[in-house]
């Protein structure tokens, strides 16, 4: 539970494109994206990659009824492939609610896009074998959302192969960002996450490539920790947690990029699997 007036950040999976478990990747994790966020008692989920898994576990072997708001970034495999195997979803006692910002555009809604990814040939059992209480909810990105509990949330639309949404967590007088799953421009800061990130305590951005690497995957989706930072000084944000990491990035290339970062920006930091911040 985190602390009265406070939020708690919890990362169960930090990388981006698929997960990749292995010797190489023991410091920083190999499950993709999943960060739990709370606000008191208050349960908020960015994304259902693999690391949900793990977070489901958890709470299912507390044995407590699960309250959850779980926001997609986006639907992307990487970023969806943890929801069949959540295990609160299937208890009865349970209630999830389902958020998404980025099917809008494409006259899409987040149910049907989530029963086809547990239908046959992808997955053996359909969606609505999920006997806790669901409720999805469709939004346009750069909507607030206002949740139980005193809780704001803001969004904006990101840039990214098929649209993707950032958030904004407001609670008594915190703020947390959740920015993956972005280009930045050629020239110039996106002002959207400008907007959304500005005077932030956390920013929580997607870091999956360097400057030096940037030029060979333009087009993809993506950003550097580089751009991260910048984005941050020019917002007054605090601090700056790099995120969805490249799989190809082992735990050595995630210290240097952590000893860079530390030294660009002091007290922000590399995310890596377990880590827990107090806000």
């Amino acid at each position: 539970m985190a602390e009265r007036d406070g939020i708690l950040v919890r990362f169960w999976g930090v990388r981006g494109t698929l997960p990749c478990p292995g010797p190489r990747t023991v410091r920083y994790g190999g499950n993709t994206a999943c960060v739990e966020v709370l606000a008191d008692d208050h349960r908020l989920i960015f994304d259902a990659g693999s690391g949900l898994r793990d977070l489901g576990k958890c709470l299912q072997d507390d044995g407590k009824p699960v309250v959850s708001h779980l926001f997609f970034s986006h639907t992307h495999l990487d970023h969806v492939l943890g929801l069949p195997f959540f295990r609160p979803a299937y208890d009865p006692r349970n209630r999830l609610e389902l958020w998404s910002g980025h099917l809008a555009v494409q006259r899409r809604r987040l149910e049907p896009v989530l029963k086809t990814l547990m239908e046959p040939p992808f997955f053996p059992v359909p969606l609505d074998i999920m006997q806790a209480c669901l409720a999805f909810h469709d939004f346009e990105a750069g909507s607030a959302l206002c949740l139980p509990g005193g809780i704001e949330v803001r969004t904006a639309p990101l840039s990214h192969p098929g649209g993707a949404t950032g958030y904004r967590v407001e609670y008594r007088g915190r703020s947390v960002c959740y920015v993956t799953d972005t280009e930045h421009p050629e020239r110039g800061r996106d002002e959207a996450i400008l907007e959304l990130i500005e005077g932030s305590d956390l920013v929580i951005y997607d870091a999956t490539y360097t400057d030096e690497e940037y030029a060979r995957f333009r087009g993809w989706g993506h950003s550097t920790w580089q751009e991260g930072a910048r984005l941050c000084e020019a917002a007054g944000a605090a601090r700056l947690a790099a995120f969805h990491h490249d799989p190809a990035h082992d735990d050595d290339t995630m210290d240097q990029i952590a000893e860079a970062l530390e030294r660009e920006r002091p007290g922000s930091f590399v995310a890596r699997e377990g880590l827990e911040i107090r806000v």
